[in-house]
């Protein structure tokens, strides 16, 4: 297993009201617009599904767990490569929040070198989308 990690993104909303808009990805949904489009290829959810286009190709994740106000857990239902991301909040004060996105993927040996980069890029990537959605 490969762990790919973001770096660390300041968020001005609360835990809180971070966590119940990432639990229920259709709430994302309500605000696609906002989304930098140059973002991901493709962007597409339902309550507990996220599918995005990336250069590794198409990829759908599924909700597999909540820990409130925390942390929700996503595993690929289609997947290039196995992998299981997570996205963990924590406050910094009342009205600010701290993320930080983690992919654990499953990469055979010789895949290794030609998914790594574009998966740490996804990651930054992912952290990115989420520190500029307005939380509201």
């Amino acid at each position: 297993m490969a762990k790919f990690e973001s770096n660390i993104k300041q968020i001005a909303y609360s835990q809180e009201a971070v966590y119940r808009c990432i639990s229920d990805l259709s709430n994302i949904e309500k605000i696609r617009d906002r989304i930098p489009a140059d973002k991901f290829e493709k962007l597409a959810f339902t309550s507990d599904e996220i599918t995005i286009g990336s250069p590794v190709g198409e990829v759908t994740m599924k909700i597999i767990e909540r820990d409130e106000p925390k942390c929700v857990k996503f595993q690929t239902m289609q997947s290039p490569v196995p992998m299981t991301m997570w996205v963990q909040m924590l406050p910094v004060e009342e009205q600010t929040s701290k993320i930080r996105v983690t992919i654990d993927a499953d990469i055979p040996i010789f895949l290794k070198g030609m998914v790594s980069k574009p998966l740490q890029e996804a990651v930054e990537k992912i952290a990115d989308a989420l520190a500029m959605i307005p939380y509201e």
